[in-house]
């Protein structure tokens, strides 16, 4: 069970550190940074991508010993004894469970930590105890299940599930857990939350976005470029302030990202008819030149996979799709790119990076046919691209040969838009492009859509966020169990109105 404060030391202070300092080669990742972790709270952690979010969480873990400065569990030297840090349990963004595994082995690994580690392993008790803890998690799944075969959002929850069932843990640190989950599932996993900070748990919680981080925190430690700003309670703090401590500069939240130049309804660039396939049915839209068209709906509402299926990476069972009047083969993404179409992935870690490779390979791989010389590259006009492309779209590494996984999450998916540009298609789709981005690095790719849409490029926007497409879509398509509900004037359409949409209410059906 969680720490008991009734039980437990009579410090105020769970985790502790002082004056932290880490570097890598050219860059100061923490520069002197303190942070007091205190039972009973919820403590969040906030800054922009490469603020040093990670590796100061890397530095509460145990993973990365610090330069300088001390780390500090329940007042003893946990640079000196490690086992401290078993008091610490983490849930990354990325899910890092055993796909081939039950629910129960997932739950419970290591064994030797949860009281399981014998020379043989009861199923039996192993089960039970994991029936439990899914009933307590709210898990939809058995303990013999296989993980590969329950749902992300259930995933999602036994990771947190497996890091919170450990007897001696005390601190429990969340990085941006609601990234897969609905609203519903997001709530449920709130209500956990509390009930482990009401247990006496110290939580530490990663998140971008601003509602979660108002609802949950009780203090807030912000980091900018590596160094401490400040802690304060949450208690009186407004967003417009948050986000100007995170970025040392203020944001309009009330600005808007829509194309300014006026969109000719005649000027259609992509037409899809009655498209069906996996996870959706009987879709039909049109996309004119020039515009950002929205696409709203609750996970698992079809979104994606109709996007996927235009651009070929799924094969549709029926309907036709139609570019500038050529129509898209179907399951042909070598077409669908050669026509004129980019697709953006939301899982940018698995199909938009090729992480093993450097900023200027991740940039130039799409355009080297451009380089050749003679059958030769041309290392001088890979160069040029390659520059251009950071300086344009801000892409802030100390190196284009720098590895690409080493940048901030924001920082990569500049990169990635980059590389997508160097082919000057005409359809660019992006899928949930600033899941995991900060505000202000939000702000930049909302610019960066704006001008390319005002540059005549057809952009396609799958967002789960409403003030996201609020802001940027000039129309809103609707999806709910796989099929469009309805389509939206943004400029006229209230948010209850599209809500409705998003959740199959009949009534709510709107063409614009």
């Amino acid at each position: 069970m969680p720490y008991d404060p009734d039980k437990g030391n009579t410090t105020m202070t769970i985790l502790q550190i002082e004056a932290v300092r880490k570097t890598y080669p050219g860059v100061v990742a923490l520069d002197h940074v303190d942070l007091t972790l205190e039972p009973g709270k919820i403590h969040i952690l906030a800054g922009e991508n490469g603020a040093g979010k990670s590796t100061l969480i890397k530095v509460l873990t145990g993973l990365v010993a610090p330069d300088e400065g001390r780390v500090l569990i329940e007042g003893g030297d946990a640079l000196a004894d490690r086992t401290l840090f078993t008091k610490v349990a983490y849930v990354p963004q990325e899910l890092s469970l055993f796909g081939s595994m039950t629910v129960a082995e997932n739950m419970f690994m290591p064994f030797d930590r949860s009281g399981f580690g014998h020379l043989t392993v009861s199923r039996r008790a192993m089960e039970k105890a994991a029936a439990d803890l899914i009933q307590r998690f709210g898990i939809h799944a058995k303990p013999g299940h296989l993980v590969n075969r329950i749902s992300v959002p259930d995933q999602q929850l036994l990771q947190i599930a497996r890091a919170a069932c450990r007897e001696e843990f005390r601190v429990l640190i969340l990085d941006e857990p609601t990234s897969s989950l609905t609203a519903n599932e997001t709530e449920h996993l709130f209500r956990i939350i509390r009930r482990l900070r009401d247990d006496g748990c110290a939580i530490v919680f990663v998140s971008h976005k601003m509602e979660e981080i108002f609802e949950l925190g009780d203090t807030v430690t912000v980091l900018r470029n590596g160094r401490s700003v400040g802690t304060y309670p949450m208690q009186g703090m407004t967003e417009g302030h948050l986000i100007q401590l995170m970025s040392g500069s203020s944001v309009s939240l009330e600005e808007k990202f829509q194309p300014r130049f006026a969109i000719s309804e005649n000027d259609t660039i992509l037409i899809a008819k009655q498209i069906s396939g996996p996870g959706f049915t009987d879709a039909s839209f049109t996309l004119r030149r020039g515009e950002i068209l929205g696409f709203a709906g609750l996970v698992g509402a079809g979104r994606s996979e109709l996007m996927q299926t235009i651009f070929g990476y799924h094969r549709a069972t029926s309907g036709q799709c139609f570019l500038d009047g050529e129509e898209i083969p179907r399951g042909r993404t070598d077409r669908a790119v050669a026509m004129g179409m980019v697709y953006l992935s939301e899982e940018r870690k698995h199909h938009g990076i090729f992480p093993l490779l450097s900023v200027r390979e991740n940039i130039s791989l799409s355009v080297l046919d451009r380089m050749k010389r003679g059958g030769v590259i041309s290392s001088r006009r890979e160069n040029d691209v390659v520059e251009e492309t950071i300086r344009q779209f801000d892409v802030r590494t100390s190196s284009a040969a720098k590895k690409i996984v080493h940048l901030s999450g924001g920082n990569q998916q500049k990169a990635i838009i980059g590389r997508a540009m160097a082919r000057r298609p005409r359809v660019l789709i992006f899928d949930e492009p600033t899941k995991g981005i900060d505000i202000g690095t939000k702000f930049q790719i909302y610019r960066i859509m704006q001008q390319l849409a005002e540059e005549g490029v057809g952009i396609i926007l799958v967002s789960s966020e409403m003030t996201e497409l609020q802001r940027c879509a000039s129309r809103i398509i609707t999806m709910y169990s796989g099929r469009i509900t309805g389509s939206f004037d943004q400029a006229t359409t209230d948010v209850n109105t599209l809500v409705g949409a998003i959740i199959g209410a009949p009534e709510t059906r709107h063409v614009a």
